[in-house]
């Protein structure tokens, strides 16, 4: 527990003027008051109050009702570094002295508290992808304009990446300075798409980091005169943008990874051409879980009806689009939502992308790994065939079965799957299923360019 005084005194000299205790909504969009640092011992106290009822998915609460007190975890206290006149902490919400049923943050909490009380520590990594653009004549285009020179892709471009220096440059400055450890980034597959790949910590951590990084991305982008987007697909020909969980239980007190065998870590030769190739029965029996529910995991990290755009072999584009399309999992295999990688050990989640709410997407992937684990379930073989190539009904055939193909049928296996209430808590769980359906039938009445151009003058 951090002592007040003392985090005060380390703002104080960081140079730190006001303070966000800050939650998310349903989308993950992080929401608080800001305080001046002269307040900041009584915002610590839970002095900050919210009327949630009239943010999006946060409940039901009118305006006749008591608020929301706010209390910031001060453990998560960060100075950002692109404006160190601000600093934020992870805050959870209360309700009547009780924790507040639709606070993502505490969603999590509870996941992370069961895996604890099991002996075990989520340790998580997340792959994000950003298209970063700016506004040319009333079009979104790449803010690198030479991106548009090559086609069909200047993925790991390397002069492609040297040029995204005054969006790249700064990033992973930042993020060193939060202590992220940045390993690599490079330009995508899309013009305009960048990714980042950075150390790994625990699940709650990992979200709350993810909170920050997004704002750091939209004011690096918006210091360009550009903007950072994280929509899972921003055209019919592009690449979609994923954020990959990479997900392994701990041991709490060594911090061993226990999805790795003995003698099987990364870069062990041996690893390969053993039958688990390196990974434990733990491993193999959370990987069984998180198959067990793939229609509501993916109802979470896949949350908007643009997400399913992304999770096509090929769709409009000129070439297949990597994307994971079958509930399945294999070693080296990215055409399926697990991935068990050769080169580390972790279940890699591929399906997510970078519009979820990571609080709430960890929170039902943790659950539904630890519940193949209580029930020692078996995902079976690995796939490790180009399912692109092989047709739907040789796949149904070989019990390979697709995942949601729209967010109605994803939200249709959350709404029915007793973990996913239980994960989420019967209101929270019935808001999210309501907001999102609501989101998929708005969308299915709004005529479309596409629409138009088909039709119009068809007749």
């Amino acid at each position: 527990m951090v002592d007040v005084q003392a985090a005060r005194a380390r703002l104080e000299e960081a140079g730190v003027r006001y303070v966000f205790g800050a939650y998310t909504d349903l989308n993950g969009v992080p929401k608080s008051k800001c305080v001046p640092l002269a307040h900041f011992e009584s915002m610590a106290r839970g002095s900050e109050l919210y009327t949630v009822g009239a943010l999006e998915g946060m409940g039901k609460l009118g305006p006749n009702e008591d608020e929301c007190v706010s209390i910031p975890d001060l453990d998560t206290l960060t100075v950002l570094p692109w404006d160190p006149r601000y600093a934020l902490a992870a805050s959870d919400l209360y309700f009547h002295g009780e924790p507040y049923s639709h606070d993502p943050r505490r969603v999590l909490r509870r996941q992370v508290e069961a895996a604890a009380a099991m002996g075990y520590r989520l340790d998580m990594g997340v792959e994000p992808e950003v298209y970063v653009l700016r506004l040319v004549q009333g079009e979104w285009r790449p803010f690198v304009a030479t991106d548009l020179d090559n086609l069909p892709t200047r993925g790991y471009d390397l002069e492609a990446t040297m040029l995204a220096e005054p969006f790249l440059g700064p990033m992973v400055d930042y993020m060193n300075q939060l202590g992220w450890d940045v390993f690599s980034f490079d330009h995508e597959g899309g013009d305009g798409q960048y990714e980042f790949d950075f150390g790994y910590t625990d699940a709650l951590a990992m979200a709350d980091r993810m909170v920050v990084f997004r704002l750091m991305a939209k004011h690096v982008a918006r210091s360009l005169g550009c903007i950072a987007t994280f929509m899972p697909k921003p055209w019919s020909q592009a690449f979609g943008s994923g954020a990959h969980y990479n997900l392994s239980l701990a041991d709490p007190s060594s911090g061993r990874n226990l999805f790795e065998t003995e003698g099987a870590g990364p870069g062990s030769p041996e690893a390969d051409r053993r039958p688990d190739r390196g990974y434990s029965e733990l491993a193999y029996q959370f990987t069984a879980g998180v198959l067990e529910h793939a229609g509501a995991i993916t109802a979470v990290v896949c949350p908007t009806v643009n997400s399913y755009k992304r999770m096509l072999p090929r769709g409009l584009m000129n070439e297949i689009s990597w994307a994971p399309v079958y509930r399945a999992y294999g070693h080296n295999n990215r055409t399926l939502m697990c991935r068990l990688p050769t080169n580390r050990r972790c279940l890699e989640l591929r399906i997510a992308d970078s519009a979820c709410n990571f609080y709430l997407g960890a929170a039902i992937t943790l659950a539904a790994g630890l519940e193949g684990v209580q029930r020692r379930l078996k995902p079976g073989d690995p796939v490790n065939v180009d399912t692109y190539s092989v047709s739907e009904e040789d796949l149904e055939a070989a019990g390979v079965r697709r995942v949601p193909a729209n967010l109605a049928e994803a939200v249709a296996e959350f709404e029915a799957d007793p973990l996913a209430k239980e994960v989420f808590g019967e209101e929270l769980h019935a808001t999210y299923t309501r907001a999102r359906r609501a989101e998929w039938q708005e969308y299915n009445t709004v005529v479309g360019e596409w629409e138009r151009e088909r039709y119009l003058h068809l007749w």
